[in-house]
């Protein structure tokens, strides 16, 4: 882990494996400019996947501790940091809480709060893809991964507010036991008539047949992470993606294998392909907001798309 030293002008963090090579490095001065975030800069902290809890409880110390240090968004340790380090904060909101995750740290009026803003920028992301009563043509959602992109997933698609255009059914893989048990252990807290089934499917190959079972018009989501800090696809080439389905790639770098496996079907399974890109924007703008308190929606919103689309 690379532990920053004190900071000397007004500091957000990104707290992930890889942060040298997210774009973001590239466009937090552009939008700190066009949102009049005066010195203010970005820095990474890498931390290895599933980091033991001390390695987390420093680095959230470090920020609470560091006048400049304002807050973080973190991806890929979510659930492991609010495991070592939720005790640390003085607020944490409902979603956090729900799901044992955190994805964003900021500070206000003295206090250390956390934030699972994943349910809001992920329901954001879908609305741009995903068709107007869309699942009244009887689909279902396969994510790909158990991790926080796949609760906040989960949670936005059967939220009360979508009436009858719900999912059939929302089906959960996972390589690791564990983490498919917690996810199975949080999720049964939501209130909807959605039935969700669960799949310990630590090969490929068996993604590839709880994939082939999908009824046409299901979403296909990787949730994994395989594809940008770690290499592969959680599919196989054999793997047979829904006939006129949704495939959405959370992924916005990297090889994207998973991404590549979709369009090579195309056109044969009439398939619309997402890669992770509007994620990407909504994810950051939502927590930029938060640490900087600084509201980042409509014309605020579209300019920073802008900038972040002549970078792309």
């Amino acid at each position: 882990m690379n532990l920053p030293s004190k900071a000397t002008q007004p500091t957000m963090y990104f707290i992930g494996v890889t942060t040298t090579k997210s774009s973001i490095m590239k466009l937090f001065p552009l939008w700190a400019e066009a949102l009049g975030l005066k010195d203010a800069v970005i820095k990474g902290i890498d931390i290895d996947i599933h980091a033991k809890p001390e390695v987390y409880r420093e680095v959230v110390e470090f920020i609470k501790n560091d006048e400049l240090s304002l807050g973080a968004l973190v991806t890929t340790h979510k659930i492991d940091l609010y495991d070592a380090a939720s005790d640390l904060f003085d607020y944490l909101d409902p979603h956090a809480q729900m799901f044992k995750e955190l994805s964003s740290i900021s500070k206000k009026n003295g206090r250390l709060e956390g934030y699972a803003k994943d349910p809001i920028s992920s329901g954001l992301a879908m609305e741009a893809f995903i068709p107007d009563h869309y699942w009244n043509n009887g689909g279902e959602v396969l994510i790909l991964g158990c991790g926080g992109s796949a609760l906040a997933i989960s949670s936005y698609l059967t939220e009360k507010d979508h009436g009858n255009n719900l999912p059939s059914k929302i089906i959960l893989t996972n390589r690791s036991k564990p983490r498919l048990d917690s996810a199975k252990e949080l999720l049964s807290q939501l209130d909807t008539q959605v039935q969700f089934d669960y799949h310990l499917c630590p090969d490929p190959a068996q993604n590839d047949e709880v994939m082939g079972a999908l009824k046409p018009y299901s979403l296909v989501i990787n949730a994994t992470g395989l594809g940008k800090d770690r290499p592969g696809s959680p599919l196989t080439d054999l793997g047979k993606y829904p006939q006129n389905g949704l495939v959405w790639e959370l992924n916005y770098r990297g090889e994207l294998d998973f991404m590549h496996q979709a369009l090579r079907q195309k056109e044969q399974r009439n398939l619309h392909v997402e890669d992770g890109w509007i994620y990407f924007i909504h994810g950051w703008t939502q927590v930029i907001a938060e640490v900087f308190h600084v509201d980042i929606q409509g014309e605020v919103l579209e300019k920073c798309a802008k900038i972040a689309e002549s970078i792309k």
